[in-house]
């Protein structure tokens, strides 16, 4: 072999080791300076961190009562490469923590293949321990190598009331967690529902770190750079609400086995005084602990619904306490007026068919017909107004009578602080256009005539009933209804909602003869079971037709009527006439307010109201 070969072949090796060798160094470049996901991974096998998880802000009422408090529970996390199950007294185990064998595999054994669990890194074992069953767990935990425990707080509730109004907390799910800028983690706790959702971002705190050094076998040695990285946890802040926890309890037990629901408002703020929906739970039921699934459970299957919030969610006819408000749009729209009434035989009759009406005094005024609950005088007040224009033109009335509707705040939500509130439903122009098409006779003033008494496709939820209640008591206005009050305390505390003043575009002096009228039927009418002695009581009681069984009952009031301080709506699902039980609850109630008791005048209604029992009846 010539020289010029052999030299050839040795450039050529020599080229292919210093081509590796560059190629070597580079990727140490890129491994070691430009992917700092290495660096990250061995960095993990000698420093953890670990979370450090605040309290939860507390939850007051209005005069300071503790709603929502804090209690110690402890997570027992465990790092599964550093479990020897040959070594380890799994029997012993579970007898401290009342586990089965099979449930301490279960809790083990993950999904190694899931991106949330790594046998490298510790996960929850077991979540919301007592305080009771760690103490005897304590004492034998350093005979688990891979074990640990980790204290955090959660909700517990000095008095059991208002669990819809407070809601409760629950772990957070994957797409919370994936969500752009979150900073949820896996087994962390968020609002689920009630206050606690809708102040999330108030009561969380912010979350604290805490980094350590460990060994090669994953034991804690010290700490990491003498915790120059570690932060302390921040407590959430606290939040004072509008509650009257008193007024709350007292409405939830006249609620006790009725279906329906009870919200209070002071008219001249908007805050919500009582918030009840009936039947209700005990919300320490719900706290996090290892029965609550079966509770869940438990109230899930309950055909009564119990987590069903029927003061924002239930939709239902107002009945007659809708003719307040169908006499006020006439006599805005000057279609009648104060002083003029109507003659009633005792039904309103159209075109062949024929509506009832009670036996009641001649309807001589807006006064009277009010107090009476005249369905003719409502019927052909609310004609009037859709016919404004002209009988054949329905549209242009019906939609005056609308925009009025959703001045007052009906027919979508109110934007109140609180979740899952409903609109209502108001028909409009439109909708009776789809439903009766003009090719097939269209629609007049008396195809949507039972509008005019508060049935047909009109709903309302019972928190905007309680707002027309607050409407009426200020004579044209209403502040968005709220339950946050104040954020914090002291020098940072603020406030917690923004009050917004609503104006209804109905001139004060329309609401004189209306209010003279629900003061007759307190005084002298459906709703003198919710006199107040001493008080003046304005009211208008309503009788909802229901055609699966009793008809439902509801009740308006406002007192005292020359400076009202609360405003109420009462909703008693199948309990026959509104006077029945509708009004003397909601008499009870603002008594109660006004007076901080009950008069002995009233005791024969308390007594009644909370001994029926309308569910179990026979």
């Amino acid at each position: 072999m010539s020289n010029g070969i052999l030299q050839s072949r040795q450039l050529i090796i020599r080229v292919l080791f210093v081509g590796a060798g560059l190629l070597l160094i580079a990727k140490l470049f890129q491994l070691q300076l430009l992917n700092k996901s290495y660096a990250e991974r061995a960095q993990d096998t000698a420093v953890e961190k670990f979370t450090l998880y605040p309290s939860r802000g507390l939850i007051f009422d209005r005069n300071g009562a503790l709603l929502i408090n804090n209690e110690l529970v402890f997570d027992l996390l465990v790092t599964y490469n550093q479990v020897d199950l040959k070594v380890m007294d799994t029997a012993f185990f579970c007898k401290l923590l009342h586990l089965t064998n099979a449930e301490f595999n279960t809790r083990l054994n993950k999904d190694w293949a899931d991106k949330r669990f790594s046998k490298r890194k510790p996960f929850v074992f077991m979540n919301s321990i007592s305080a009771d069953l760690f103490s005897q767990f304590q004492e034998n935990l350093y005979q688990f190598p891979g074990f640990f425990v980790q204290s955090r707080s959660v909700r517990s509730y000095p008095q059991p009331y208002a669990a819809h109004v407070l809601g409760f907390i629950r772990e957070v799910d994957q797409k919370e967690i994936d969500k752009p800028e979150s900073d949820y983690e896996l087994g962390d706790y968020i609002g689920g529902s009630g206050l606690e959702r809708s102040y999330e971002e108030v009561l969380k705190g912010i979350k604290g770190a805490r980094f350590v050094l460990k060994d090669n076998v994953g034991r804690v040695v010290g700490s990491y750079e003498n915790g120059t990285l570690d932060s302390a946890a921040v407590a959430g802040e606290d939040l004072f609400t509008t509650l009257d926890i008193e007024l709350q309890r007292y409405a939830e037990d006249l609620l006790r086995n009725k279906v329906g629901s009870v919200v209070a408002i002071d008219p001249k703020t908007g805050g919500i005084l009582a918030f009840a929906s009936s039947p209700s739970y005990d919300p320490n039921k719900l706290r996090i602990s290892q029965d609550r699934g079966k509770y869940v459970q438990e109230i899930s299957r309950d055909s009564l619904k119990p987590f069903f919030n029927r003061a924002v969610m239930a939709k239902y006819p107002p009945g007659s306490t809708f003719k307040l408000l169908v006499g006020l749009i006439a006599l805005q729209e000057g279609i009648v007026q104060p002083d003029q009434g109507v003659s009633c035989p005792g039904y309103y009759s159209y075109g062949g068919s024929s509506w009832g009406c009670r036996s009641h005094p001649a309807p001589t005024d807006m006064v009277r017909a009010v107090q009476f609950s005249c369905n003719t005088f409502f019927f052909t007040t609310f004609r009037r107004i859709v016919d404004k224009k002209s009988f054949y033109d329905p549209e242009f009335g019906f939609d005056i009578f609308v925009k009025h509707l959703l001045d007052c705040g009906l027919g979508k939500p109110l934007g109140i602080d609180f979740p899952n509130e409903l609109g209502g439903n108001v028909p409009t122009s439109a909708y009776y256009n789809r439903i009766y098409p003009k090719d097939k006779g269209s629609w007049k003033s008396p195809t949507i005539i039972s509008l005019g008494i508060g049935q047909g496709e009109l709903l309302l939820t019972n928190v905007q009933m309680a707002n027309l209640a607050a409407i009426f008591a200020n004579r044209g206005f209403y502040h968005k209804p709220h339950l946050g009050n104040q954020i914090g305390r002291g020098v940072l505390a603020r406030p917690a909602f923004e009050q917004v003043k609503v104006e209804v575009g109905i001139d004060p002096i329309h609401f004189d003869p209306i209010i003279e009228g629900m003061t007759a039927v307190v005084d002298a009418g459906t709703g003198r079971s919710a006199a107040i002695p001493g008080v003046k009581v304005a009211g208008k009681t309503g009788t909802v037709q229901n055609p699966h069984g009793e008809d439902h009952a509801t009740f308006l009031a406002f007192a005292p009527v020359d400076n009202p301080t609360i405003a109420i709506a009462v909703y008693v699902e199948n309990s026959g006439g509104g006077g029945r039980f509708a009004a003397p609850i909601a008499g009870l109630l603002m008594e109660k307010y006004i007076n901080k008791s009950i008069s002995p005048e009233k005791a024969f209604f308390e007594k009644m109201v909370l001994e029926t029992d309308l569910i179990h009846k026979p």
